[in-house]
């Protein structure tokens, strides 16, 4: 089994991104990373996305404010931060703490800022496959995995398990637009190994920790694991069982080192395409 790593994925979208800047005056474009408490998982997103942007030769910015924040004060907090000019792109980490109001968020931010597809306009160009959206940047990063290790797409029987807003929904939509044939799996699925095993491209996005197994692979299949999970040892790992799944696949991605690793590079290209969208560039 082919082990697909994000590293490489990410260093092809890095050089990407590189030769654009170069025709960007002015500062570099300008993320801000907003936060409403301290939940290990957003911190830890929030390191890892600063050091990857930084390293891409971009600005990230922390806006960080309290797990009890008011939801009229945030709202106040955030509205100036969508206004501002010097910010390019907003990254907002979700879910927020109940006693603020995710949907007037979702509907206030800025469409040319929404970095990772959560306003309504963005949400329905990736649903009319409109290119001028930002999709979701880890469903992004399932398409770009495929394509940088030169995996067909079109024609293929693609099986998602999981249908969030933030990977399983949206990206059955990109696969569409790539010309798969999509299944969407979920908790009501009946016979979820057999649909599992029919995928000749299978992404795991249930969220839950080592969930599929080799009895969920069909011979040859391609493994895309996208999910991040902490299990009882405290050790990282994904929504699929790693070990188990090697004499099925052709070739899977890790948890660490798989898809994460690219969907901040995805990140990062956001950033730059809503500086160029937004005329800041010569």
């Amino acid at each position: 089994m082919v082990i697909l790593k994000g590293a490489e994925v990410s260093a092809k979208i890095k050089a990407q991104v590189e030769e654009k800047l170069k025709h960007i005056e002015g500062p570099a474009p300008k993320l801000a990373i907003v936060r409403v408490g301290e939940k290990p998982d957003d911190m830890s997103y929030e390191r890892g996305a600063k050091k990857k942007l930084e390293s891409f030769g971009l600005r990230a910015e922390s806006y960080v404010f309290p797990a009890d924040i008011e939801n009229g004060a945030f709202q106040k907090a955030f509205r100036q931060i969508n206004e501002d000019p010097e910010v390019t792109g907003i990254l907002l980490l979700r879910p927020l703490p109940g006693q603020i109001c995710e949907k007037d968020i979702e509907k206030q931010i800025d469409p040319k800022k929404d970095l990772d597809g959560i306003s309504p306009e963005n949400i329905a160009k990736v649903f009319a496959g409109d290119e001028t959206g930002f999709a979701p940047c880890t469903a992004e990063a399932v398409i770009q995995v495929l394509k940088a290790n030169a995996i067909p797409i079109s024609g293929k029987r693609v099986t998602i398990v999981g249908r969030s807003m933030v990977v399983g929904k949206p990206l059955s939509m990109l696969m569409l637009k790539e010309n798969a044939t999509v299944t969407v799996c979920h908790t009501k699925t009946v016979d979820l190994k057999e649909t599992c095993r029919n995928a000749e491209i299978l992404v795991a996005a249930a969220g839950k920790a080592r969930m599929l197994n080799g009895e969920y692979v069909g011979p040859e299949a391609v493994v895309i694991d996208v999910g991040i999970n902490v299990d009882e040892n405290g050790k990282l790992c994904g929504d699929v069982d790693f070990d188990s799944i090697q004499e099925q696949a052709s070739c899977a991605t890790p948890v660490p080192g798989g898809v994460g690793a690219v969907t901040t590079a995805v990140l990062a290209s956001h950033l730059v395409q809503a500086c160029e969208r937004n005329r800041w560039s010569v």
